[in-house]
């Protein structure tokens, strides 16, 4: 029998003879007519089960589940995961909070199901096709990089949670706070109060109120998918609000996401020279000019600014 706190066994073998032997005497319990002696015969099964399970993945590579499920994400990165999967290499039924920790704690950009089904539905951002048939019970890992910052955030994040106010400014709140720094999906949420809202919200600050909301799908493919940046702390000039998302997507990508006029872009980013790409109406909007990608340009804020400066 495995009891309950007997080490990990090194070799999967040996802990699959040693359920096979488990299953075998069960034969005997089928026969008998008790119900509660078939229960307690399956109790070591299910136990050498979890040992099963937890033994695929070497000791030295994981021991504990939070590291195991780590482990399993990293092998299989930007995968679909399923829960029973992590249920099989944790060994544990608590393994969502597990993977919460690596979220919240580690920050590791893991998206469950239920987050990328209402970014796709609210088109906060275009969802790779692959993601698009996620379950809420699955779970992905979008970027392989750490984001050591993470756990800050996730405190900043609870106390604007907890006070009054909208969803989106709350959100909006969230994102000045963080400036120039990515946050997830999950995070946007967490401060909208677990609201399904949360994406339609970040859509309208960016479409709506000029907030310059970066996704990787409207003006950063540099982003992995799931991870919104505020570019800077001010809005668009009004006028350049209310350009569709992918009008949008598309007038970038027409430009090579790069400034007409400087062909300054994101690739030159840095911590003092913090610009980044908007569009410009060519006819400007307030005077008639209307948004096709023919009326639309590429700029940076600097030669924005100095575009309106001039003609204002």
């Amino acid at each position: 029998m495995i009891e309950r706190n007997e080490p990990i066994q090194a070799d999967p073998e040996a802990v699959r003879r040693r359920i096979e032997g488990l299953i075998k005497n069960f034969e005997t319990e089928l026969r008998s007519g008790e119900l509660r002696p078939k229960v307690l015969a399956l109790i070591p099964i299910f136990q050498g089960l979890r040992d099963l399970g937890k033994s695929l993945i070497p000791v030295e590579y994981a021991s504990a589940a939070r590291d195991r499920i780590l482990y399993y994400f990293r092998k299989y990165p930007r995968t679909i995961i399923n829960g029973d999967e992590l249920l099989v290499v944790s060994g544990i039924q608590e393994y969502a909070r597990r993977v919460r920790e690596l979220r919240v704690q580690f920050g590791w950009t893991i998206a469950s199901g239920a987050i990328i089904k209402e970014m796709r539905e609210d088109e906060a951002e275009e969802v790779p096709d692959e993601l698009k048939a996620m379950k809420p019970s699955e779970y992905v890992l979008l970027d392989t990089e750490q984001d050591r910052e993470a756990a800050h955030r996730w405190n900043v994040a609870n106390t604007i949670r907890r006070q009054s106010g909208s969803v989106r400014d709350k959100i909006l709140k969230f994102l000045r706070a963080n400036v120039e720094r990515g946050v997830t999906g999950e995070e946007l949420r967490y401060v909208a109060g677990d609201k399904t809202e949360w994406a339609r919200r970040v859509r309208e600050l960016r479409t709506e109120f000029g907030w310059p909301v970066a996704t990787k799908s409207t003006s950063r493919p540099d982003l992995a998918v799931g991870v919104y940046v505020l570019q800077a702390d001010r809005q668009s000039p009004e006028h350049d609000r209310n350009i569709p998302d992918d009008l949008r997507r598309e007038v970038l990508r027409r430009d090579g996401y790069k400034c007409k006029q400087c062909n300054w872009s994101h690739d030159e980013w840095n911590p003092s020279d913090p610009r980044h790409l908007e569009l410009h109406h060519i006819e400007h909007h307030a005077k008639g000019g209307s948004n096709v990608k023919e009326n639309l340009k590429t700029l940076c804020t600097v030669c924005h600014d100095k575009i309106h400066r001039i003609e204002s």
